[in-house]
Order: C-alpha cells, then sequence, then structure tokens
C-alpha cells in the first residue's frame, strides 16, 4: 500500500475513484486508474485507465479514457480506444473511437467515427452493359 512502487505500461482497469448513486459532482476529473460514475457528473472527465457509468448515472460531460461503458445517460463527446453502450445506455454526443459495441436497446444519437488509419471505400464502377451480339444475314444463305 505505502511505500509500494507500481510500475504499470498498460492502463489500469482497477477501479481506483467511485462517484457514488448520492453524489453530484461538477468539475475536471483526471485520473491515471479506473472511474466509476454512479451518480450525476457534469464537467470534463480524463482517465487513463477505465471509465464505467452505471445504469443510474447521469454524465453531462466530454469524456477522454482508455475504454468506456456506459450502462446510464451520457450527454458529451467520447473519446476513446473502446466504448460500448449497453442496452440500457444513452448517449447524446460525438464517439471517437478504435471498437464500438452497441448492444440492443441501447441509444446513441451523434457521428461515429472509426479510428486506426485512412481506410478508403473500394471504387466500385457501374456495371457495363451486356455487349449487343451483332448476326449478320446474308439473303440467301440459311444456317445449318
Amino acid at each position: 500500500m505505502f511505500g509500494r512502487k507500481q510500475t504499470q505500461t498498460a492502463p489500469s482497469s482497477d477501479i481506483e475513484t467511485i462517484i457514488g448513486p448520492t453524489a453530484n459532482f461538477r468539475g475536471t476529473l483526471q485520473s491515471d486508474g479506473g472511474i466509476r460514475i454512479d451518480g450525476v457528473y457534469e464537467g470534463t472527465l480524463e482517465s487513463a485507465g477505465n471509465l464505467i457509468i452505471s445504469e443510474g448515472a447521469k454524465v453531462v460531460a466530454d469524456i477522454v479514457a482508455h475504454n468506456v461503458s456506459v450502462s446510464g445517460m451520457v450527454k458529451g463527446d467520447i473519446k476513446a480506444n473502446r466504448v460500448e453502450v449497453l442496452s440500457t445506455g444513452r448517449v447524446w454526443g460525438d464517439i471517437t473511437v478504435n471498437s464500438f459495441l452497441l448492444d440492443e436497446g441501447g441509444f446513441v444519437r451523434g457521428q461515429i467515427t472509426m479510428q486506426g488509419g485512412d481506410v478508403e471505400p473500394p471504387l466500385i464502377e457501374a456495371p457495363k452493359p451486356p455487349a449487343e451480339k451483332v448476326v449478320d444475314i446474308v439473303e440467301g444463305e440459311s444456317e445449318n
């Protein structure tokens, strides 16, 4: 606990910060660890770890986190490696991600932009009309 050094290269999946179901928080929250919101939050959220927005939570914030799981309500833009909007989740805002999951019943109103390089759609040409069959008919000859 005290005096221990932890060296981590990957984001922590441990929940270090919890905003409880009866809490109302307004401001800027920055953390290297995981965050769970069960109450009401308004402001800006930045986490190098994971962010869990539980079913009863209401969040009005722009969010930057490693992974975001939404079971409650979010109004604001989300930028993350992975975002999952579960069946009870509601998001009003733009989402920028590498990986996105929307469960049946989940709701998103906004644009979703997938990162990961400049992937261009393939060029698709219109189908060419079939070549017309040219038939030469010479008078007096019959085909046998």
